[in-house]
């Protein structure tokens, strides 16, 4: 093999396993260590300054400037104890990246120095906005645009080496009020939720105050040596193997699931998890996926908004705890053909404040009732919106992955297995025949085990195949990519189950009003929508042909491709329930579509340009190189006098090879062409999908002249790393 593939190769072999920084200490001792945590607040904030934060997080009340100068007074004192020696407003931009600005404790004062961070600090700061994507909202040149604080995530700080920041987290809007950013929607999506499940909630439990959406999420990832990673240009450029034939052995034996974790990703598990806990990430389970170097986190369930900035620092804590180990952690969703993709599951529900899942079943009636009215509402709006959740997870990354090996197709459908199946179809039919008085007595005869029993998490199955599935308590959506921000798709969960329960409210007071029982009316209308949304609820096998054709007659649609994706949150269904219900200003929206729609464009012509680059300058130098001594070969027996016959198997090599060394000169120069086209369109719309329908087919012929001729050219010729090396040597 090539000196430098070949060195790569020698140093990831040689590698020794660098131990964790902490082992053998208990979780509980560190846990939370960097974070301004009710604890925390306790002991550095007055009484009336700890009183102002804990109703702002639960009631929304605002902090006044008087306040927030004890509270920032407070938190400075915390974290220069804990050796912080500056702060700054972390934020969530759309690159799907988190932000921030350091800025210093220190001012000068005569011939020294004090720490200062007021109340002005904590609350608001001006970041550049300029350099931020805005969808036209502003102009290069207004640069103005504000970070403000959030207080319902918790301050941390953030190790990096030897240094200590206090982070804040925070909102980012424009100059002119805009969101730019992923938290603001997302906060105003879960306040939303609350007030149109409030009334619902009420209705069987007076008592609760406060409805919460709960994430849970799963991170899947795929580790590989850093020296191999060097020499992948189109892993380290656009986080993934853009060339690569497929290994002899991949995941066919599924040994690597759930197997024993190598013991050089293992001391790197257990770095990472040490810091994910002193920043108060819950967490808990690790594993061996399915592909192998393919791996998973997941923590337990929190606030949504809190999940969701937990995630954020998991990718960036994953990313950089692993270079203290020599690997690299690829978060893309499709980095290796031929095996399964990563995703993040997105484990959905809602809490009250008096301890009560409404998507878990209960012990008495009106429990049960309450839990029926939740978990058909939410299916009616995934019915009624799965357009919407499918343009929610719409991305470059995300389209290699959905609907290939074991992720869920690009058709939103809801699994909800054959036990919850029976319990509606038994609704179907007795509230037809007005039998209510069987569904509300106290055991909600159902004919089914008598009851909806406590152990219905182990009578309703998991569907891998399915993008959005209840599994007993929660409703998971699998179709999210392993590299997103969990905001968006939560901000639209949230959005469309909030609109849905509105609707289901006005609907219920009209029946109520009308003579109906508040029983009958509940049921009448869950019968009813149970009916309407059965298009979208699918039990069987999500990747086979046969459900596409299936989905097809359901009038369910299949968007392959994120440009197309997209223009669901165009339609007039779209401004309705995110505009409509306050969540986004229509500029706010417009402007977040421009930004997706760029962002892809963007990804594709970068990826042609890394593809043309390595296919003309690395792949047919090799295959010349190869074919050169074929030919020099086939010279020497011919001149040696040696029979034509042979040389017949270097004749047919050379031949198969001169023809995929044309084909790919052939469909990159093709390619440049089509690129350069793609400027032709008038909006951001119109050039994304000429790079999906114009420049991104050339990917797979390019490919696969590349990934033949890595079959037959000379192993020591080669100079990328094969897959064989990047999965299987650690």
């Amino acid at each position: 093999m090539t000196n430098s593939r070949k060195k790569a190769v020698e140093t990831v072999v040689n590698r020794e396993v660098i131990a964790p920084r902490i082992a053998g200490v208990k979780v509980s001792d560190y846990y939370a260590s960097n974070v301004f945590n009710d604890t925390a607040m306790r002991e550095y904030l007055s009484e009336d300054a700890y009183k102002a934060v804990k109703s702002a997080i639960k009631s929304g009340t605002k902090i006044g400037r008087d306040i927030a100068d004890g509270v920032a007074a407070g938190m400075k004192s915390w974290a220069m104890k804990k050796g912080a020696t500056s702060y700054t407003h972390w934020f969530q931009p759309l690159t799907g990246l988190t932000a921030e600005k350091h800025d210093m404790f220190f001012m000068p004062k005569g011939d020294g120095a004090v720490e200062v961070f007021s109340g002005d600090a904590l609350v608001q700061a001006e970041p550049d906005a300029s350099s931020f994507p805005s969808g036209g909202i502003r102009a290069t040149f207004e640069a103005r645009g504000y970070t403000a604080w959030d207080p319902g995530s918790p301050a941390f700080i953030m190790e990096i080496g030897e240094g200590k920041t206090l982070c804040i987290p925070t909102i980012f809007i424009s100059y002119t009020g805009e969101s730019l950013d992923y938290k603001a929607p997302l906060l105003k999506s879960s306040h939303f939720l609350e007030q149109a499940a409030l009334p619902i909630v009420h209705l069987f439990d007076k008592d609760a105050t406060r409805v919460t959406a709960t994430l849970g999420w799963e991170q899947e990832y795929f580790v590989v040596d850093e020296a191999l990673y060097y020499q992948r240009p189109d892993l380290m450029f656009s986080g993934r193997t853009l060339l690569g034939a497929p290994p002899q052995k991949g995941q066919q034996f599924e040994d690597h699931y759930f197997g024993t974790i190598p013991e050089r990703v293992y001391a790197y598990m257990l770095d990472f998890e040490t810091e994910a806990h002193k920043l108060g990430i819950p967490v808990r389970t690790r594993h061996n996926e399915v592909a192998p170097s393919q791996f998973e986190c997941a923590p337990m369930f929190e606030e949504v908004n809190v999940a969701v900035d937990h995630n954020q620092l998991v990718m960036d804590l994953m990313e950089r705890v692993a270079r203290r180990h020599k690997l690299r952690v690829l978060l893309h969703e499709k980095p290796f053909a031929g095996i399964n993709g990563s995703g993040k599951h997105n484990n959905w529900s809602m809490g009250t404040d008096t301890g009560k899942n409404l998507l878990s079943p209960g012990k008495t009636p009106k429990t049960n009732l309450l839990f029926l009215t939740f978990f058909v509402n939410v299916i009616k709006a995934v019915n009624e919106n799965a357009d919407l959740l499918r343009a929610s997870i719409a991305s470059a990354n995300n389209d290699h992955r959905l609907g290939a090996n074991e992720a869920p197709p690009a058709i939103i459908s809801v699994f909800i297995g054959s036990y919850m199946t029976d319990v509606l179809n038994e609704i179907e039919k007795r509230v037809a025949k007005d039998k209510y008085d069987e569904l509300t007595n106290a055991n909600l005869k159902l004919d089914i085990h008598n009851k909806i029993p406590d152990v219905m998490l182990d009578n309703t199955d998991r569907n891998r195949t399915s993008p959005f599935a209840f599994t007993g308590n929660k409703f998971e959506f699998r179709a999210v990519g392993s590299s997103a921000n969990c905001a968006q798709c939560m901000t639209v969960m949230n959005a469309i189950v909030g609109k849905q329960l509105i609707d289901f409210k006005v609907e219920l007071d009209k029946l109520i009003k009308g003579g109906e029982t508040k029983e009958g009316a509940i049921m009448r209308l869950l019968r009813q929508y149970y009916m309407d949304s059965k298009k979208v609820l699918f039990e069987g096998d999500g990747y086979s042909e046969a459900w596409e054709k299936e989905a097809k007659k359901r009038g369910l649609n299949n968007v392959k491709t994120t440009p197309y994706a997209l223009d669901f949150f165009t339609t007039k269904k779209a401004k309705e329930v995110l505009v409509g219900t306050g969540i986004y200003s229509e500029r706010e929206l417009d402007a977040r579509v421009d930004i997706l729609q760029h962002s892809y464009s963007l990804k594709i012509d970068a990826e042609a340009s890394i593809l043309a680059d390595i296919a003309i300058n690395q792949i047919l130098p090799a295959g010349l190189d190869y074919l050169n001594k074929l030919l020099a070969n086939i010279k020497g027996l011919k001149d040696a006098g040696i029979a034509a016959t042979s040389a017949k198997a270097q004749k047919e090599l050379a031949n198969e090879i001169a023809g995929h060394l044309n084909g790919i000169k052939t469909a990159v120069d093709k390619m440049v062409v089509a690129v350069e086209g793609t400027h032709k369109g008038k909006t951001t719309a119109d050039h994304s999908k000429a790079y999906c329908d114009k420049v991104k087919p050339f990917f797979d012929v390019i490919r696969g002249h590349v990934d033949a001729l890595e079959t037959i050219v000379d192993d020591n010729v080669w100079p990328l790393p094969k897959y064989r090396e990047m999965l299987f040597i650690r």
